[in-house]
């Protein structure tokens, strides 16, 4: 089912008891946090509070805070539904006979068939309103957070050169009622799009979405390449077009179905503000530092718009399972780059970049250091500071199981890979923002071609035939 905007897919969540309303005040300053944190620790519900204190709107928080959730929010029964879609189109584009190419045209029609669809009219212009952020029940999530924070905001922006059109999603921090900080760091496609203006001596036009179809959102998060627009690739997985609109005073396309729209602008020959500290989903806070300015020109939105927020913290929290998201879906991709790879685990605690266990099919000796250095060369992926890797035997998925083998099988002299090399900006450990060591962890079983002469000893498991005896005796006291 392809949700037409973030309420029907709230509507859809109260029906099945996945969604609470809360009628009692609430304070978006700090308490909001509190009690979405409690909830989302206990994998409760989504929380829409009606009665926001200071604000008209009510807001809508830990949306997407379950596995279950997730996956409805992107149409599915289980994530891993939508990797085999992927998997088919993978398939398609490395058929190498005729004819398997002409029994794919029919899925690579549908695959080109979702790019935006333009509309005149949207329900996001509904109410033309004068750009006032303080109207919005805009969160201050932690005690030592620089301000208030737009934290689930899509930013739309266009390459100078190119035309590419760009939605990621990056921090707002509220200054006043008409700006906010924006927080792209070097590695994002925002950024490089605000560097070439700034090279040309142009401003910068700028659109903030809050809210959309549930795909939409999710597209702005998901590592996409630089030629891939977010809002293709969330037709691709709502399969259906998602329908945008022109803002009113800026030459950007937006969601129609989104809740609100923030249009303006960023300067690049404006001097940076400080923007932070927040607290970030690594469960620290990033620091303070520079960061440009945007400049809100327009406000406009639906008339009983509902404003969406997240928070991040310690794991687990509503990011969470957006990241998760995003290793069961790209994981087709990842194995037709690096076809030993049998699966992959972002584990919560290493969120997102701190942490990969990768399983693979080992069959010549070195294997588990070229996946490793195959991995530091992908993408996002050399933002990853430790990859572990397992035999094919060994589920990424059971933590328990991956630590008993990288404590069992792993000699640090021969088996620990130290590197230099780019990490994530969130990366507080490296004596240096945006650089510092990485660690690769082989802990597969080795052999003689990898210097180990000794006898590798088995794991220890029970004979099949008495398996199966206890499943059939002892059934009724819950042993099969």
């Amino acid at each position: 089912m392809a949700y037409k905007d973030l309420q029907e897919f709230a509507a859809d969540l109260e029906k099945r008891g996945l969604l609470k309303r809360i009628k009692t005040e609430v304070d978006p300053e700090l308490e909001i946090t509190e009690i979405t944190d409690r909830i989302s620790k206990k994998y409760g519900p989504a929380l829409l509070f009606e009665n926001v204190k200071g604000s008209e709107f009510p807001l809508l928080i830990n949306t997407f805070g379950t596995y279950e959730r997730m996956s409805m929010s992107l149409g599915v029964e289980k994530l891993d539904d939508i990797a085999e879609d992927v998997t088919a189109m993978v398939d398609i584009f490395s058929a190498k006979k005729l004819m398997d190419k002409l029994k794919s045209i029919p899925m690579i029609t549908q695959l080109a068939g979702f790019p935006p669809k333009k509309v005149k009219k949207a329900p996001c212009q509904e109410v033309v309103a004068d750009p006032d952020l303080s109207k919005l029940p805009i969160l201050k999530c932690w005690p030592l957070d620089g301000g208030k924070f737009i934290t689930l905001p899509l930013v739309f922006s266009k390459d100078p050169e190119t035309g590419e059109r760009n939605c990621g999603m990056y921090r707002l921090q509220v200054f006043d009622e008409k700006t906010t900080g924006m927080h792209w760091h070097m590695h994002k496609d925002g950024a490089s799009n605000f560097s070439k203006h700034k090279r040309r001596g142009d401003r910068m036009e700028v659109a903030v979405a809050l809210g959309g179809d549930p795909a939409t959102i999710y597209s702005s998060t998901a590592p996409l390449p630089k030629n891939l627009y977010e809002l293709v690739f969330a037709g691709f997985l709502r399969k259906a077009a998602v329908e945008e609109v022109k803002c009113k005073t800026v030459d950007l396309y937006v969601p129609a179905h989104a809740e609100f729209i923030l249009e303006g602008y960023v300067d690049p020959q404006e001097e940076t503000r400080i923007e932070g500290p927040f607290g970030d989903h690594t469960g620290y806070y990033s620091l303070a530092d520079q960061y440009p300015v945007f400049h809100v020109t327009c406000i406009t939105h639906k008339k009983n718009a509902v404003y969406p927020a997240t928070i991040v913290g310690k794991p687990p929290m509503e990011d969470c399972y957006l990241a998760k998201a995003t290793e069961r879906i790209f994981l087709p991709l990842l194995k037709m780059i690096i076809p030993e790879v049998l699966d992959m685990n972002l584990p919560l605690e290493g969120v997102f970049h701190s942490c990969a266990i990768v399983s693979i099919k080992k069959t010549f000796p070195g294997q588990a250091r070229k996946v490793i250095n195959a991995l530091w060369g992908l993408g996002q992926m050399m933002f990853t500071k430790t990859i572990i890797v397992v035999d094919e035997k060994v589920d990424p998925q059971d933590l328990s199981t991956v630590m008993w083998k990288v404590f069992n099988n792993v000699d640090p002299n021969r088996d620990l890979m130290i590197v230099d090399g780019p990490l994530d900006a969130l990366d507080h450990a490296s004596p240096l923002p945006n650089y510092g060591g990485k660690l690769g962890i082989d802990a597969t079983v080795k052999g003689p071609s990898e210097g180990h002469f000794r006898e590798w000893p088995q794991d220890i498991e029970m004979d099949e035939i008495v398996k199966e005896l206890v499943n059939r005796k002892w059934e009724e006291y819950g042993l099969e």
